[in-house]
């Protein structure tokens, strides 16, 4: 099989933090709950989308032998993510149980960054484990430095209506995920409005 073949979940891919991008494919179609990471080749699909975005090069062969093992480690690092992305916006304290996986996950493949002189210096990340592995963990590190780190004070829940995605505010003016939801909010106020001004 062609990697360019793998059927994705239909998880929004939104130019965000690659752990909030692994947070939103659990994501909602007007109002209801879908699952972006339902199987390995979803899972398969999603890194082939972000491999750009990720340090831990990954190639054909690492994604088309992706296994149910990465499939339980990149839900358990969403799911931490996406509760600790909850608890940081709306100002409560992290779960330890959610912190601990995100630690745990993000020492289980070692990665290292190793200087390459041709065709000019650059920084090649290199790791001992399975390079999926290690990408997983590469996003579970990097979830760590966000909430951690000054950006968890720009992260948001999209108030988009039946939105479940958060973002990281990047200008003053972002209010929504997507222009999408903001299209869909602007329309539900102007419904409303219409609705309200027609029962006087």
């Amino acid at each position: 099989m062609d990697v360019a073949q793998l059927a994705s979940g239909g998880a929004p891919l939104l130019g965000e933090p690659p752990p909030i991008e692994l947070a939103n494919t659990s994501y909602a179609v007007r109002g209801r709950p879908k699952d972006g990471l339902q199987s390995t080749e979803h899972l398969a699909a999603w890194l082939r989308d972000m491999r750009p975005r990720l340090a831990v090069p990954l190639a054909d062969v690492d994604l088309l032998t992706v296994t149910d093992s990465d499939l339980q480690a990149a839900r358990e690092v969403r799911d931490a993510v996406r509760d600790l992305a909850a608890a940081t916006v709306g100002g409560h304290d992290l779960d330890q149980a959610h912190v601990d996986t995100l630690n745990r996950q993000a020492g289980r493949t070692p990665r290292w960054r190793e200087l390459r002189t041709t065709p000019e210096p650059h920084v090649t990340v290199r790791t001992a484990g399975r390079p999926v592995a290690a990408a997983i963990a590469e996003m579970a590190e990097e979830a760590v430095v966000l909430f951690a780190g000054p950006l968890r004070h720009q992260l948001c829940a999209c108030p988009g209506p039946g939105c479940v995605l958060h973002f990281v505010r990047d200008t003053t003016r972002r209010e929504w995920c997507s222009p999408g939801c903001g299209n869909r909010a602007r329309a539900a106020r102007h419904y409303a409005k219409v609705r309200q001004e027609k029962g006087r």
